[in-house]
């Protein structure tokens, strides 16, 4: 039977040996059954680069190379940590890249997916820094510092990143209905699958007398998330790290 997996929020990072582990399970035991696998964004802890020749990074492009090698489509839409993410590392890793949004048909379902970051409407601190970081002199600042201290940032930003969500209160954080609805409905959609506020689950909700559905994907702190898709079901997955 036709599979499609979709992942989002991996935070994949040297310093999670358990998160990767469990990651390349999957990739060995899971990801190949599937047609196409979406990535929606935060598949790494941060991307300063695609010059970043770190080992850990070569691997984790060689392996995704592998999969695509054997069959599997792979997919990617960036995420609020993984942006800077070029053509350069997609290619190595046997990628396409994806817009914020795509609208894609899932076994004759039309679906909208996205990382998810941009349905957060609420928080207006890191909208205004994603509208700053998006654009293009922004990026190519950035892009032209030193490989080091572009680092540093990340790991500064990290940081300042953490204390913020825990001084923020938990509505912030997660969608605006809203905006979820007018996302649909500017794409003519009934199911919208997204990641980012790592509260996994499935919701239906009324869409102009129709029933919407939003798909939350899972993180990968404590455990392998996964969505898997055919054209029967759709099941939200999870396995212990270290396993697939």
């Amino acid at each position: 039977m036709p599979v499609t997996y979709f992942i989002a929020d991996l935070h994949l990072s040297p310093e999670r040996e358990d998160i990767t582990s469990c990651f390349l399970d999957f990739l060995r035991h899971e990801a190949p059954k599937a047609e196409k696998l979406y990535i929606l964004g935060d598949f790494f802890e941060y991307w300063v680069g695609d010059d970043d020749d770190e080992p850990f990074v070569l691997n984790m492009a060689k392996q995704l190379k592998a999969l695509r090698d054997k069959g599997t489509q792979i997919f990617f839409i960036h995420g609020n940590r993984d942006f800077l993410l070029g053509n350069k590392y997609a290619q190595k890793a046997g990628m396409i890249l994806l817009p914020e949004s795509q609208l894609i048909d899932i076994y004759g379902t039309k679906a909208l997916i996205m990382h998810g970051d941009t349905l957060c409407t609420r928080d207006v601190d890191y909208q205004k820094f994603r509208k700053k970081s998006r654009s293009w002199w922004w990026q190519l600042i950035i892009k032209s510092l030193p490989l080091s201290m572009r680092k540093k940032i990340a790991a500064d930003y990290r940081q300042k990143s953490t204390k913020q969500k825990q001084d923020l209160a938990t509505d912030i954080m997660d969608v605006t209905q809203s905006e979820v609805e007018n996302s649909l409905k500017s794409a003519d959609s009934l199911l919208l699958i997204h990641g980012h506020t790592h509260r996994p689950n499935i919701h239906t909700f009324d869409l102009d007398g129709q029933v919407g559905k939003r798909i939350v994907l899972g993180d990968w702190y404590s455990q392998g998330a996964w969505l898997k898709v055919t054209p029967d079901s759709m099941d939200l997955l999870y396995t212990p790290l270290g396993k697939a």
